[in-house]
């Protein structure tokens, strides 16, 4: 499991986290949702180790994250950051291949290209494997920053906002493998998303984050109101019953 204690983290005067604790279970999807400015992507990069927490703890399998040595870190857990800088002249093999890198330090072996050629199959991306990344549209460069992370081959991956640039067919096959990769290979998946709609379907706990806080978390059933969605978001929410799918009326 992962297990954030009390954890705190400011810039300069600004408070982004206040005392946040949480315990994420190991297995499935856990949503982080929120307005902007809630504090999700600090959350998610602490967690990492991406930033440091000016305060408090987390813990993955009870490894101390600030602690772990990177490379044993990298066995356990890997991060889609919101925003990814890597040179637009690699291709999408070379680029999935980089999810091998904790293991291999660069020097494939057998083993490895299996990994690489069941993350692109996973996304649907063997036939762009040796595209240029500037050679793909946004939603597919997106598609191929989640293989290299499903690459990695962890048991914990975090995603921060994995669905950016893509479109609403897109949208729905990535959170489809996402739920896939939670049941199928038994992964423990954390993503910070903005479509509620998206949390609420496909997702089997939800931590919902507003100034800095974490203000209330449950289960898509639990958190899937109006009187909590209004509080977290301040604009009129009205949830309406679809397929047996709590889906949030907001426009």
């Amino acid at each position: 499991m992962i297990k954030i204690d009390n954890v705190s983290k400011s810039y300069q005067t600004v408070s982004v986290l206040k005392n946040v604790n949480a315990t994420i279970s190991q297995g499935g999807i856990t949503a982080i949702i929120g307005p902007n400015g809630a504090g999700k992507s600090t959350l998610l990069s602490i967690i990492s180790r991406l930033l440091l927490a000016d305060e408090g703890q987390v813990k993955i399998q009870n490894m101390d994250v600030v602690n772990t040595p990177s490379d044993k870190l990298a066995t356990y857990l890997s991060v889609l950051r919101q925003e990814n800088r890597f040179t637009s002249r690699l291709s999408v093999f070379e680029l999935v291949g980089f999810g091998r890198y904790p293991y291999t330090k660069g020097r494939l072996n057998a083993d490895d290209y299996n990994h690489i050629y069941r993350a692109l199959d996973f996304l649907d991306l063997t036939e762009y494997k040796d595209r240029f990344l500037d050679e793909l549209s946004g939603g597919q460069r997106q598609r191929a920053y989640v293989a290299m992370v499903l690459c990695q081959d962890t048991k914990y991956v975090l995603l921060d906002e994995p669905l950016n640039n893509l479109d609403m067919k897109h949208a729905v096959a990535m959170m489809k493998q996402l739920r896939r990769a939670a049941d199928e290979l038994g992964k423990t998946i954390v993503i910070v998303i903005h479509d509620i709609n998206f949390a609420s379907v496909y997702s089997d706990y939800i931590l919902a984050m507003k100034n800095g806080e974490l203000v209330y978390q449950g289960t898509p059933e639990q958190i899937m109101n109006s009187v909590i969605l209004e509080d977290v978001f301040e604009t009129t929410v009205k949830i309406e019953k679809v397929h047996s799918q709590n889906i949030a009326i907001y426009y």
